[in-house]
């Protein structure tokens, strides 16, 4: 697999596992809930909601950290260039 395929799948698994870790998160707020106007709050399934949002941050955080190894060398050198004295 090539560096750009790679970095496409990283970046799509990425956003899926942000917004599901997202709409759970508002999923288990009640003051969210109640703005947005769901009535059935108490009916919501919230162990599978929690768990839906523990396992999303989960891997959204171990691609956070292949995305930052795959992308260290230009990190390095964006830091440097900003922080080179003239």
């Amino acid at each position: 697999m090539d560096r750009t395929k790679l970095n496409y799948g990283i970046d799509i698994g990425l956003a899926i596992s942000f917004f599901a870790c997202f709409i759970t998160g508002l999923m288990k707020l009640p003051g969210a809930i109640k703005i947005i106007g769901v009535s059935a709050y108490k009916s919501l399934p919230l162990r599978n909601i929690s768990l839906l949002h523990d396992w999303s941050g989960l891997i959204m955080g171990v691609l956070v950290l292949i995305h930052l190894v795959l992308h260290w060398k230009w990190i390095v050198s964006v830091t440097k260039s900003i922080f080179k004295r003239g």
